[in-house]
């Protein structure tokens, strides 16, 4: 007992014996070593997750529109999407970045981050405080890889390899670049945390990303026209293996798509990532429930079309709903997007080769939309009055208004994506040519633009 009190009275006399300066030290050491450790954490999961949505476009899209289209045109619907990765990667570093997201207008970015200049290890406290900024630059960088990679599903097996590329890198300048800053960046238009005219909840990208690419695919679809045959000869997929390898692979992307959009390793991230895998699963029933009511059979290209319907109308809704609303979104999505691909597309004529339009310009409406009303500040309190309490966010908080800023965002992202994906073909169509030529076309785009074949059986 002698000994405890003595060393009782030794550590208290040590303690004494420190000066308010020395105590003031480990306090600011400890906090500096807390703030290390978050930022660690959540730079790991970023990195995680921009790995995360690459593997979404390579091999996740490639894999998925490569399986849909003949066996003819395989590698061709692969390359559009792998050079995405290269010709994107370059315009954002030149450019893009700084266009989506330095401070500048309500439209678009100014330039002070062209050549990625200032853009590295120190945070950017407008967007995400823990994270170096090169990081969120990466991030950033996946998405827009791709978006335009979604588009080319509505004119496969039929559009010039150099006409696309073209294409892409103009759309990428006029239409993704300003929506991503409009709805993201600092000062934007349809920014809800950062002062925007008009507050538009868009969480990952519902907007941004599905609306643009699924509207400009329709368009894409009208002025290129049909494919030869359609739709009376045959044009079945011929792999539905890589397909659900790639719709699979697209669904644990997806994860770092929406979850990663908390921008950090938090709670936020967790509720993300819960919507988003809930949502899919119900899209999936739902589609799957839709084609075997009115066909009699339920097929796999069914089931793994609602569960990327389902991702698509979660997106925009994924850091703001809860999970019982998530299911409802997502079945809601798969029953809409079976009735726009299987019903409207055949009524209508057009032909828009994988659904691009069906599945992303649909369910990104739809999912932009319901956002209005499911949003709720107790999932996500980021929006907070002058006194420091969270604001409401969708109808289910009270805010109804949130309904019509949601059909106002969509609406600029329908209005942005048509008038300019029309005018950017019609310049190339008149430079260049949009089509391959009918007797390449029927050889297919593997031998005719590429000159190699997808699979060879010789011994």
């Amino acid at each position: 007992m002698k000994r405890i009190t003595c060393l009782a009275l030794l550590l208290g006399g040590a303690l004494m014996a420190q000066t308010p300066q020395t105590i003031d030290a480990k306090l600011a050491a400890m906090e500096t070593a807390v703030k290390a450790a978050q930022s660690a954490g959540d730079n790991a999961w970023m990195l995680v997750s921009s790995a995360l949505v690459l593997m979404m476009t390579g091999p996740g899209l490639a894999l998925f529109y490569g399986g849909l289209v003949r066996k003819k045109n395989v590698l061709g619907t692969m390359m559009q999407s792998f050079i995405m990765l290269a010709l994107v990667t370059v315009l954002w570093a030149v450019v893009g970045y700084s266009l989506s997201f330095a401070e500048g207008n309500s439209y678009f970015g100014d330039l002070r981050f062209a050549l990625l200049k200032g853009v590295g290890a120190a945070p950017n406290a407008d967007y995400a405080g823990t994270i170096p900024q090169q990081t969120f630059m990466i991030y950033q960088l996946m998405f827009a890889i791709i978006t335009p990679a979604l588009i080319t599903g509505a004119f496969a097996e039929r559009m010039k390899f150099s006409a696309m590329l073209v294409f892409m890198t103009l759309w990428a300048l006029i239409v993704y670049f300003p929506m991503a800053h409009m709805v993201w960046g600092k000062g934007g238009l349809l920014n809800a945390f950062s002062g925007g005219k008009v507050p538009c909840l868009d969480f990952a990208g519902g907007t941004v990303v599905h609306i643009t690419s699924g509207v400009s695919a329709l368009v894409c679809a009208l002025v290129l026209g049909k494919r030869h045959g359609y739709p009376h000869e045959p044009m079945k997929p011929h792999s539905l293996v890589l397909s659900f390898i790639g719709a699979c692979l697209l669904w644990v992307g997806w994860f770092g798509f929406n979850a990663g959009s908390a921008l950090g390793s938090s709670a936020l991230a967790t509720s993300a990532f819960v919507a988003t895998h809930f949502a899919a699963a119900a899209a999936a029933i739902g589609w799957v429930v839709a084609e075997w009511l009115r066909s009699g059979k339920p097929s796999i290209l069914g089931g793994i079309s609602g569960a990327v319907a389902g991702l698509v109308a979660i997106t925009p809704a994924s850091g703001f709903v809860k999970p019982m609303p998530a299911l409802a979104i997502g079945f809601v999505a798969g029953m809409v997007c079976y009735f726009m691909v299987a019903i409207v597309k055949m009524k209508l004529g057009y032909d828009d080769s994988l659904d691009a339009f069906g599945v992303h310009g649909v369910g990104g409406t739809l999912g932009a939309i319901l956002t209005g009303f499911f949003a709720t500040n107790q999932v996500n309190d980021a929006l907070k009055d002058g006194s420091g309490r969270p604001l409401p966010l969708g109808l289910v908080d009270g805010s109804g208004s949130q309904v019509l800023n949601q059909l106002i965002g969509a609406g600029v992202a329908w209005g942005l994506a048509a008038v300019a994906t029309l005018v950017i073909l019609k310049v190339c169509d008149v430079t260049m040519g949009l089509r391959v030529e009918r007797d390449d076309e029927i050889q297919g785009l593997d031998l005719s633009l590429h000159g190699e074949e997808g699979y060879s059986f010789e011994s």
